[in-house]
């Protein structure tokens, strides 16, 4: 109870120099923590995270009002609780702390600062578009399930090990082989790094996002779960529907044609380029059927 209380007036005493002594050292910490809050709540929105985030935060509002109304054995309880905190809240909120800080690695301003180059600047770039373009377009139309996954600034080295290393320059036919139903390597992503196609059949891991639709399948799972936890970016061509979809930061984009795929692909590749601006426009809304 005495650590509750020492909470509480910790933040009592924070807030009260704020309003009763504003400085610009004052403004700076607001504007900061702001930042931070901001963040915290945008990381874990939308995830399974979301609801330990709110018993959390109705733990701490409980024990304020035990120690208020003077509560003494709830206060000895959520003390308990409490002095656990930090523990449970890494444990927890492990994959976001981790996606958060992967966010922070790859950032514009930290590759700035380490020296590390924005984009690849690669020779053949419009050739590598037009195979994968066109290797896409033709498993759609032929109902070919497929998942290719473009490795950007985080490093894949874990999920190539699952898969079989192929090593190869990108080429619509070697892709569609691969994809083939009943051939070695078509069960599995195939990962793209700096232009090639790196490795085939490898082992994804799968979005647990409840808001997904149950209508999309466990290829579809795949493609969003990898890019909750990186950068990378997943194409996906629907098995049942041969609709062509796009997942990246954790979103799917359907419904793509051969005009919206290769401008998306030709930003991947292409440095100094401002991919977000042509997000919103590829994003449609569609049904989910399918995979």
């Amino acid at each position: 109870m005495a650590r509750v209380r020492e909470y509480l007036q910790a933040i009592g005493a924070l807030f009260t120099n704020l309003f009763q002594h504003p400085d610009w050292h004052n403004g700076v910490d607001v504007a900061i923590l702001t930042v931070i809050i901001y963040y915290v709540i945008k990381l874990v929105m939308h995830t399974r995270s979301n609801s330990l985030f709110k018993g959390i935060a109705a733990v701490l509002v409980f024990a304020w009002l035990a120690n208020a109304l003077h509560l003494s054995a709830v206060s000895w309880l959520l003390t308990q609780v409490i002095s656990m905190g930090l523990l449970f809240v890494v444990i927890l909120f492990q994959p976001e702390f981790r996606r958060g800080l992967e966010q922070i690695g790859r950032s514009k301003l930290m590759r700035r600062v380490i020296g590390l180059p924005n984009r690849e600047n690669p020779v053949q770039v419009e050739s590598s578009v037009q195979e994968i373009v066109r290797a896409m377009s033709d498993m759609s139309r032929k109902r070919i399930g497929a998942l290719i996954i473009i490795q950007r600034h985080t490093g894949l080295a874990d999920v190539i090990e699952t898969g079989t290393r192929v090593d190869a320059e990108i080429s619509a036919p070697l892709i569609e082989n691969i994809f083939e139903p009943n051939t070695p390597l078509h069960d599995g992503a195939m990962v793209i790094l700096n232009r090639r196609i790196e490795a085939a059949a490898c082992i994804l891991p799968l979005s647990e996002d409840p808001s997904i639709s149950r209508d999309l399948g466990t290829r579809h799972r795949a493609a969003i779960g990898i890019t909750e936890t990186t950068d990378a970016v997943s194409l996906i061509v629907s098995e049942e529907t041969g609709i062509i979809s796009m997942a990246r930061e954790g979103k799917l984009t359907r419904h793509l044609d051969g005009r919206s795929l290769t401008i998306l692909l030709t930003e991947l590749f292409t440095p100094d380029r401002n991919m977000y601006s042509w997000i919103g426009t590829l994003r449609r809304e569609a049904p989910n059927d399918g995979e």
